[in-house]
């Protein structure tokens, strides 16, 4: 299309992008049989494609056709129709541009005159939904002259001394090359171009002295990249086009004032010129070559066909407005037949030499192919997830329903990924879903994570879309969190020294406490002869580990919050005086845990936490005797409701005591918890295993591991106990559970 919006050529440029021609001299021969109006031959066909009421023709392909409309604030809406009867593709034509066309190719350009278009984006749409090919002539100093390819133009190249060359430009992934074309004037400027069709565009230029430019016609191998044959014209003819050719002829627009609108046609073989007056400028003819016939017509003059060779003249009876050539020699007219009514018609050489009429497309309501859009995202800036049951709603509403959702969460300080492709829902189009902060069987870690989202066509048509957005994970703190997923994590040695690490589950799976991931944290902890996890001592979020070596040297590992510890730091000497530590419990109530520890005399001594990680206890301080008749001490925190953290101690005969801690780093008095816990060889104050907001024991022995569930009443502090497959069958391989 070639459309200018202001200046001079707007009533060239639209009389000759309708294109209008007229009669000429010759003899009206009855409708032959090809056009008869016949109910075989005009009846509607429910297969035919769909031109939109109302929109224009703007060209036509092998595979389809472009029509436009315009808006009510002025912006043209591009419109592509396959011939297959599928859905109809919108183009966005680019602000203050325009388009035009070549066989399948639709150009879009940054100026609405085609001839000043320097950014060029070309458009297949045989395939409608491949990227588009972008040229910048601007770079080559070139403007636009014709479509050659779905990744080729034909360019006017300006020189740096002013002078003007006809080249094929070509883009090939990031690469443009250009070619010139030989045989040429070397003065020649002003160039436009027909069609590409059988190889070869016709050019229009302008040639000659500055005061006596005159006009030429060149048929153009583009393969080659030479002329191949050369017309007079009396002008240039930039401003009017209407270059057309074909095996017989070849013809343009021209214009004089007494005389009105003409098409000047050349025999091919013998070269005789022969001018059809069209009638009065202001007609809006439109005329197109099919062969050697000459169609043309008007909104107000049924469309006919002349014989450029022999003169004769077959009325087409189609009343039409608008009209494009095709790459095949024929030309399609959008407007009327009596017969069978509006829409677009196809204008051929039938076997018989003469024009023959069939219907391509009926006027209507095409449906049309959307775009899949992500229109809204349903995404939490942070998911608080013990707030919400442990899990987050997420969703997006696209635009369409028949299409796939696939999500990707990403832990970005860990790479680690979660997928999930969503399904239509069975109404509507919000896609979502709940996401239970699970990665890989294993509770995600807490952190920011990039959600991203990506909406594909069910049908495979069109690009998919995409959204990304940032989402921020939280759980309340777990001092037993070594991997900052808000889960449990047990450790425990085994008899050659190595240390484990077992990942429990945030929440029970169907009521079971069990391990989601082992995995080995090292070696060479043998030389340590006790081992204790005492929550967060260094001032960072995850939990540290206390551990004493058989020269009463004390080293603090801080937790790293991946699963590991930082290189170990000595805090202290002279531990070897105690047979039991226990720390995790604030005892104090200042938000800080506090360790515990009984010598050989059964004197018991309270450390202070302070929150340093470089001296991590305060001066011990005594909290009596009488301590030796325990086996075992485990800081459980708080399980009893109480505003300190607790402590439970078992004596030899098995029997379990709670001492709640009573604020001020002592406890209030014991109480009986239960006999029989000799059974055990390690008791675990474990934290919260499940997420009821009280802390958990767990048991190990020989006999089994067993899970004992907080209830918050100090008269019987837990629930009866439960099985958990965490250590099964593993009752003697580790000697220190922590």
């Amino acid at each position: 299309m070639q459309i200018r919006s202001t200046g001079a050529r707007l009533a060239t440029a639209v009389t000759v992008v309708l294109a209008v021609t007229a009669l000429g001299a010759g003899t009206l021969a009855t409708a032959p049989a090809a056009f008869a109006a016949t109910p075989a031959a005009v009846s509607a066909d429910a297969t035919l494609p769909v031109v939109a009421e109302g929109s224009r023709l703007g060209g036509v392909g092998a595979t389809g056709f472009l029509t436009y409309s315009f808006a009510q604030d002025g912006t043209r809406n591009l419109l592509w129709t396959p011939n297959d009867g599928g859905k109809s593709v919108r183009l966005q034509q680019p602000e203050g541009g325009g388009f035009t066309m070549g066989g399948d190719v639709v150009v879009l350009g940054d100026a609405s005159w085609t001839a000043d278009m320097r950014a060029l984006t070309l458009r297949n749409m045989a395939t409608p939904f491949a990227p588009g090919v972008d040229i910048d002539l601007a770079a080559l100093h070139g403007n636009y002259v014709a479509v050659l390819s779905p990744t080729s133009v034909l360019a006017q190249i300006t020189n740096t001394d002013g002078t003007k060359e006809l080249r094929v430009v070509t883009k090939d992934g990031a690469t443009t090359t250009s070619r010139k074309i030989a045989g040429l004037p070397a003065d020649a400027s002003d160039f436009f171009g027909s069609p590409l069709h059988d190889g070869s565009v016709l050019v229009g230029y302008e040639t000659g002295p500055a005061e006596k430019r005159t006009g030429g016609r060149a048929l153009v191998d583009v393969a080659a990249g030479t002329v191949t044959a050369t017309y007079a014209a009396p002008e240039g003819g930039i401003g009017y086009g209407g270059l057309d050719f074909s095996a017989s002829h070849v013809t343009w627009f021209g214009y004089e004032s007494g005389t009105g609108d003409f098409i000047t046609s050349v025999d091919r073989r013998t070269g005789a010129e022969k001018k059809t007056v069209l009638g009065a400028h202001t007609a809006q003819w439109y005329s197109a070559l099919v062969g050697e016939w000459l169609v043309y017509g008007n909104p107000g003059t049924p469309a006919r066909a002349v014989s450029l060779t022999s003169g004769e003249i077959r009325e087409l009876g189609i009343t039409a407005s608008a009209w494009a050539s095709s790459a095949d020699g024929s030309a399609v007219l959008q407007g009327s037949r009596a017969a069978d009514g509006s829409g677009l018609f196809r204008v051929a050489v039938a076997q018989d030499g003469t024009p023959a009429v069939t219907k391509l497309a009926e006027t209507g309501t095409p449906v049309i192919w959307e775009p899949l859009e992500i229109q809204q995202v349903h995404v939490p800036d942070t998911a608080e997830l013990d707030k919400t049951g442990g899990k987050v709603t997420l969703g997006w509403m696209l635009s369409r329903a028949d299409a796939y959702l696939d999500v990707t969460l990403t832990h970005i300080a860990t790479g680690k990924e979660f997928t999930k492709r969503v399904t239509a829902p069975a109404t509507g189009t919000l896609f979502s879903f709940d996401w239970d902060g699970v990665i890989a069987g294993v509770d995600a870690p807490n952190g920011t994570y990039a959600v991203e989202a990506e909406a594909t066509p069910l049908d495979g048509i069109g690009e998919p879309a995409y959204q990304g957005w940032k989402m921020n994970v939280v759980r309340t703190a777990d001092p037993h969190d070594y991997t900052d997923n808000g889960s449990t994590d047990v450790l425990a040695r085994d008899a050659s020294g190595v240390l484990w690490r077992d990942d429990l589950r945030d929440r029970p799976v169907n009521g079971q406490v069990k391990s989601a991931q082992r995995a080995k944290i090292g070696s060479g902890w043998g030389v340590y002869k006790q081992i204790e996890a005492v929550g967060n001592v260094g001032g960072a979020a995850p939990g540290d580990l206390i551990a004493v070596d058989g020269s009463g040297v004390q080293w603090l590992y801080l937790g790293k919050g991946d699963g590991t510890f930082a290189p170990r730091v000595k805090v202290g000497t002279g531990w070897q005086i105690y047979n039991k530590i226990a720390g995790g419990s604030d005892l104090d109530g200042d938000g800080r845990p506090d360790l515990v520890a009984t010598d050989g005399a059964g004197a018991l001594w309270f450390y202070k936490g302070t929150g340093s990680y470089a001296k991590p206890y305060a001066p011990r301080v005594s909290l009596g005797g009488n301590w030796q008749g325990y086996n075992q001490l485990t800081a459980v925190g708080n399980i009893a409701g109480t505003a300190a953290g607790d402590m439970v101690a078992r004596d030899t005969s098995g029997v379990l005591w709670l001492y709640q801690g009573n604020g001020t780093g002592g406890f209030s008095l014991r109480v009986k918890i239960g006999g029989g816990w000799g059974a055990y060889s390690q008791l675990v104050g474990a934290g919260d295993l499940d997420n009821d907001g009280r802390r958990d024991l767990i048991a190990y022995g020989s006999a089994g591991t067993y899970v004992y569930r907080a209830t918050g009443n100090a008269t019987a502090p837990f629930a009866a106990r439960q099985a958990t497959s965490l250590y099964a069958g593993e009752g003697s391989k580790f000697n220190n559970v922590l």
